[in-house]
C-alpha cells in the first residue's frame, strides 16, 4: 500500500487502470463528476476499485455543498454552502450549529449509501478582505471561533453518518489572493496576524482524523515554498502550533500553484512531511508518475493512516425526511434562496 490517493478517468475502470490500481496499490481513490452517472454505476466502480486493491480502501469525494459538490440532481440532494450555516449562526448560534451538523449528517447519508467513506470537508479557511473568491461562500464566516465551531459541527455530522471528515486547507487558504488551482498564492501577513486568524480556526479542530494542505506560501514562515512542500510550515505550524496530528494529505498535486514535474512535486510533498499525496486529474500517465515516487506507508504515516481509518464507524440511525425538513426550516428562516428543500 503506497502513500497516494488516485483519481480515475471515467465512470468505469479501463483495463489499463485495473492493472495500474493492482500494481501501484494506492491508499485510496478520489471521485469527481466525471466518475458519476447513476448510484448503481458509482457503487460498481467503488466496489471494483476496492476489489482491485484487495481491501476496504478509503474512497473520497468533495461534497461540501454550494459550489463544491460532485453529487447532485437528479439522483442526489443539493446542499447549501458553508456561509448559509454561518448566517443561521449569526441569528442563533445553537441553530447554526444544529444546521451544520444536520448538513454533514445528511451528506454522509448520501455518501455512505454509495460506499464513499471520506468527505473532503469541512473548510476551516477564514476569508480576508481582498482575497481571491475561490473560498468565498465556502467559508462559514470571517471569525475564527465561529468557523471552528461550525466546521466542528459539520465534521461531527459526517462522522455520525459513518463518513470521515477531511479538515482543509491547512494552515489556511482564506487570505490567499490567487486561486491555487491556477497559480501560487503568496500571503504576506505577519506571523502574529496569522496566529490570531488563519491558524486560530484550525486549532480547535486539531483532533480530526484527516487534513489537507494548502498550496499557499506564508512568507512569515517560509518565503519560498507553499505549505504542501514546506517542511517549516508542516512542522512548525501544522504539527506544532496548530497541533494537528492526523493523517496529512496534500491538496491535488497537479494544481497550477505547484511547479516542477509531478515526480518533483510528489517528492517535495513527502520530504516536507505530508503522509499521503493526492492526485486528481485521472490521466493515467500522470498517475503512474506520481505512484513511482510514492513510498510504501510505513512508520508514523502508516500509524496515522491506520488511526484515521479506525475512526470509521457504522452510521447512527437517521430519519432522513425529518432531518431534511428540519434543515430546510433552519435555512429558510435566514436564507430562503439557499436551495435546500
Amino acid at each position: 500500500m503506497r502513500g497516494f490517493i488516485t483519481g480515475l478517468s471515467g465512470a468505469t475502470l479501463s483495463t489499463a487502470e485495473r492493472h495500474f490500481v493492482q500494481e501501484a496499490a494506492p491508499w485510496g481513490l478520489i471521485l469527481f463528476k466525471r466518475n458519476v452517472t447513476t448510484p448503481d454505476a458509482l457503487r460498481r466502480l467503488i466496489g471494483e476499485f476496492r476489489a482491485m486493491v484487495g481491501r476496504q480502501a478509503p474512497v473520497l469525494i468533495d461534497q461540501e455543498g454550494g459550489r463544491v459538490q460532485r453529487l447532485g440532481p437528479p439522483h442526489w440532494q443539493t446542499y447549501p454552502p458553508g456561509a448559509a450555516y454561518g448566517a443561521v449562526f449569526d441569528r442563533d448560534p445553537d441553530a447554526g450549529l444544529r444546521a451544520a451538523s444536520l448538513g454533514g449528517r445528511l451528506i454522509a447519508n448520501d455518501l455512505a449509501r454509495l460506499g464513499i467513506d471520506v468527505d473532503c470537508a469541512p473548510v476551516a479557511d477564514v476569508p480576508a478582505a481582498g482575497a481571491d473568491p475561490v473560498i468565498g461562500d465556502r467559508a462559514y464566516g470571517a471569525d475564527p471561533a465561529k468557523v471552528a465551531a461550525l466546521a466542528g459541527a459539520f465534521a461531527m455530522g459526517l462522522t455520525k453518518g459513518g463518513v470521515l471528515p477531511v479538515l482543509k486547507h491547512l494552515p489556511g487558504h482564506g487570505r490567499a489572493t490567487a486561486d491555487s488551482h491556477q497559480r501560487l498564492p503568496v500571503v504576506t501577513a505577519d506571523r502574529a496576524t496569522l496566529d490570531a486568524t488563519d491558524f486560530a480556526a484550525f486549532r480547535p479542530l486539531c483532533g480530526l482524523p484527516l487534513g489537507m494542505t494548502a498550496h499557499v506560501v506564508f512568507a512569515a514562515v517560509d518565503p519560498v515554498a507553499p505549505a504542501t512542500t514546506s517542511a517549516n510550515i508542516v512542522k512548525q505550524v501544522i504539527r506544532d502550533s496548530i497541533g494537528f496530528n492526523g493523517l496529512l494529505m496534500s491538496d491535488d498535486i497537479s494544481m497550477g500553484a505547484l511547479s516542477g514535474s509531478l515526480s518533483e512535486r510528489t517528492r517535495a510533498a513527502f520530504t516536507a512531511g505530508c503522509d499521503v499525496v493526492l492526485h486528481c486529474n485521472g490521466i493515467l500517465s500522470d498517475m503512474i508518475e506520481v505512484a513511482g515516487e510514492a513510498p510504501t506507508l510505513v512508520g508514523d504515516a502508516a500509524r496515522r493512516a491506520e488511526a484515521a481509518l479506525a475512526v470509521r464507524k457504522p452510521a447512527a440511525p437517521l430519519d432522513v425526511a425529518e432531518s431534511r425538513a428540519e434543515l430546510a426550516k433552519l435555512l429558510h428562516d435566514t436564507r430562503p434562496e439557499a436551495g435546500f428543500a
